[in-house]
């Protein structure tokens, strides 16, 4: 399948292996995020760099202890169906079981491993060592002999005495019957495997060529069944009778290799099912510390949404007025206008107060560009009656004298402009939303006016309007 972008790894760009979601909500893999922090000191998680740079915080600060396993997507990415681009190989199935074809791909190239340099076919390896294989050499208990396992196959044929019991996994003694265990080489040597070492690496070795070594017993029964079939149709004597004893011995030989051979495998089974095991255990045991990593995520951000909320509230109580006077200071005031302007931000709204303790709760709105019939004109100022905490105790409409001011920072000339309520107006009921309708002045002050050097109701690209409600 084609995968999703979310199955990608935030810096490899390839299916995610291991998947870890950092505190900014991307995926790496395992390994790629270990690189990234072994390399980078304060590494930041490109993903957020190019999304949106504006939007850098401290969650897009890299750390492995910062990560956690994201077992919904390792889950999902298990499921996906794939299939194998090895030449030849038709094999298909899901994610999950695709590592254990690739250690068993018949069509896949691997390194011959008597080290003669040459990739080839794993279903190809048993004849490779047999034919060209320049490593696969072996040496002659009796003569001491160096032979090429070809050289070996044309000579015990013609000379059964010279070294028919050299490449055997038990070498035989003078009388070829007395089995003796070879301390240096790989107990199937006698079917091209040519490892030699120590005892704890041929141990190494033969638990991990379980598959080699069954494709090169089957390549040398199939050569030996042959070899059987031609001494039948010989039974009258036209084969010596010392090479079909040779024979026999030879089978009895792949029989002890077959048993060994078996019961390693059920060894290796053994311990493969007891790995499984533990790793399901392990698994759970992950799955339950991701739950509670995740719980305990969610209640910190939880509580940094109730941490704001109290900044809010705070920088509000800081900012409100309780005595129907009201001074509204309005900063980057070019910005602003331009913003009105091109409609971008067509109007502002002022922090609420109220006319008192448990008053009325209001506030103002001005478009600096203005609206209605002064629109591009005029600066347009508005009154708007909120929501409050005690509407149930006021007396309705709202009726009291609403006086506007917007101040000369020379103390000259203030523009000041007052009205009172429509009491037939839905603006001045007891709101049901949160506010009510806007009503004021849409054509408080001339633009013309508002931008003249001959005023300074613009300062500093600062502004203060005021309100005042008797």
């Amino acid at each position: 399948d084609v995968p999703d972008q979310k199955y990608l790894c935030s810096n490899c760009n390839n299916i995610l292996k291991k998947a870890l979601q950092t505190l900014c909500g991307h995926r790496y893999c395992s390994a790629c995020l270990s690189w990234i922090v072994r390399n980078n000191k304060n590494a930041i998680c490109q993903k957020c760099k190019d999304e949106d740079p504006s939007t850098l915080s401290e969650g897009s600060l890299l750390a492995e202890e910062r990560a956690f396993g994201d077992a919904a997507i390792n889950k999902e990415i298990s499921e996906l169906k794939v299939h194998c681009v090895t030449l030849g190989c038709s094999w298909s199935g899901i994610m999950k079981n695709f590592e254990e074809h690739q250690s068993l791909c018949e069509y896949a190239l691997i390194p011959c491993h008597t080290g003669c340099g040459h990739m080839v076919m794993r279903k190809k390896l048993a004849d490779h060592l047999e034919n060209g294989c320049v490593n696969n050499v072996t040496m002659c208990q009796k003569c001491k002999q160096s032979l090429s396992s070809s050289e070996y196959q044309a000579g015990w044929r013609r000379k059964p005495e010279l070294c028919q019991c050299s490449l055997s996994t038990f070498l035989f003694s003078e009388n070829c019957s007395t089995p003796l265990i070879n301390k240096d080489g790989c107990r199937f040597s006698e079917v091209g495997c040519s490892f030699r070492g120590s005892k704890e690496k041929i141990k190494d070795h033969e638990k991990n060529a379980v598959g080699t070594h069954m494709l090169l017993l089957l390549q040398h029964i199939k050569q030996l069944k042959a070899s059987l079939c031609t001494a039948a149709q010989a039974a009258n004597g036209s084969i010596p009778q010392s090479e079909l004893n040779v024979n026999e011995n030879k089978l009895h030989v792949f029989e002890n290799i077959v048993a060994v051979l078996n019961k390693e495998v059920e060894t290796s089974n053994l311990e493969i099912t007891a790995f499984r095991r533990q790793s399901e255990l392990d698994q759970n045991i992950i799955r339950g510390l991701e739950l509670k990593i995740a719980e305990l995520h969610r209640c910190l951000t939880q509580k940094d949404a109730g941490l704001s909320s109290l900044h809010k509230s705070l920088l509000f109580s800081e900012q409100a007025s309780y005595d129907g006077v009201f001074l509204w200071k309005i900063t980057d005031v070019g910005r602003k206008l331009q913003d009105s302007v091109t409609g971008r931000t067509v109007s502002l709204y002022s922090p609420a107060f109220y006319t008192a303790k448990y008053g009325y709760k209001v506030c103002l709105r001005v478009y600096l560009n203005g609206d209605g019939t002064g629109k591009g004109t005029h600066v347009s100022l508005f009154f708007v009656v909120m929501k409050g905490d005690y509407d149930a105790l006021l007396p309705w409409p709202f009726r009291h004298k609403v006086t506007f001011m917007l101040l000369d920072q020379n103390n000259r000339e203030h523009i000041i402009d007052a009205f009172r309520p429509d009491l037939t107006s839905a603006s001045f009921q007891r709101p049901v939303n949160d506010m009510n309708v806007a009503s004021g002045c849409p054509m408080f002050l001339p633009l013309s006016k508002l931008q003249s050097p001959k005023y300074a109701y613009v300062k500093e690209d600062t502004l203060f309007l005021k309100c005042v409600i008797e």
